[in-house]
């Protein structure tokens, strides 16, 4: 069984780091067979400017996806060898424009046949397979321009963290894990408030002996994230999601949005219609969770914390 047998998919950037390197290593040779002094790096480079018009690094650079550096650097090795001429700009002396000197012509020439070759056999061995990878090339492409491979696997880890998430209610054991999640990510950003003691030293007598709840999250067993629903003695809003604090070393495993989720479902079945919550908007993470969990600005409430600058609703039902 071979090495890409054995990994599967996993292994696609080395599978196709071998291709590239078989087919520049043969693209070097047919460079030989046509009698031209070429890299085949410098290929993009040359095909663009073989068009005849003078171009900037810039425009060369964003015409074959290359960067900046990159394409400089093709550029003053195609100097050392004649191919092209590089000069000021007429329009913009500011700026160094390149095209390609008369011996570049010349090899631009023996180009044209040898691409007329080059195209016939690959069309010769995509004729051969049953699976077109040119269009499969532009697919995934496109794809990964959507949305990159990075991301797409760090969605995946997040639902496989998730699984080892559980969500149960708050018990007196619970105490002090609620204390210390709030105290440090409160005092990482703000000052503690006479509002955050109240509900953090006394969560029995501030939250839930008034119709509230709380809810922890254990990761693998551990508590690592905590939320309330505060009840509210107000006319519009049922309650208030509050008090949500994720450990630093739980980031990136779905916790906030599996805790903040099951508090909305608790408020839900308790026949709440709207949410509160109050933030500040240098909780960038935060407020995204909260607006793609459905909450939506609103203003004019007073306030007890001297934090607050945005305050947001959630009409459950």
């Amino acid at each position: 069984m071979s090495f890409f047998e054995q990994t599967g998919k996993v292994a696609i950037g080395s599978r196709l780091r071998m291709l590239t390197d078989k087919v520049t290593e043969d693209a070097a040779q047919i460079y030989k067979l046509y009698d031209i002094d070429m890299q085949p790096k410098w290929f993009p480079v040359f095909y663009s400017l073989s068009k005849g018009e003078e171009k900037t690094i810039t425009e060369l650079a964003k015409e074959i996806g290359h960067s900046h550096p990159s394409v400089s650097k093709i550029i003053s090795e195609m100097l050392k060898k004649g191919y092209v001429l590089e000069k000021k700009d007429k329009s913009d002396g500011r700026r160094n424009v390149v095209s390609l000197s008369k011996q570049g012509l010349i090899i631009s020439d023996k180009v044209t046949n040898q691409l007329i070759d080059v195209n016939a056999a690959i069309e010769e061995l995509s004729a051969q397979t049953q699976n077109k990878l040119w269009e499969a090339i532009g697919e995934w492409e496109f794809l990964l321009e959507q949305k990159t491979l990075l991301k797409r696997v760090e969605d995946k880890k997040k639902l496989r963290d998730s699984e080892q998430v559980e969500i149960v209610a708050y018990e007196p054991k619970y105490q002090e894990v609620f204390r210390a999640l709030n105290v440090e990510w409160i005092s990482a950003y703000f000052k503690m408030e006479e509002s955050d003691y109240k509900a953090l030293d006394h969560p029995q007598g501030y939250i839930l002996d008034n119709g509230g709840h709380i809810l922890v999250a254990l990761y693998n067993g551990e508590p690592l994230g905590v939320c309330a629903l505060i009840k509210m003695d107000d006319e519009e809003y049922d309650f208030e999601l509050a008090k949500m604090a994720v450990s630093p070393k739980a980031q990136g495993k779905n916790i906030g949005f599996l805790l903040s989720s099951a508090i909305i479902e608790l408020a839900k079945k308790l026949g709440a219609s709207k949410i509160y919550l109050e933030s500040n908007t240098i909780l960038k993470p935060a407020i995204n969770l909260y607006h793609k969990l459905g909450f939506e600005k609103v203003a004019g409430k007073p306030t007890p914390y001297t934090r607050c600058n945005i305050q947001m609703e959630l009409v459950v039902s």
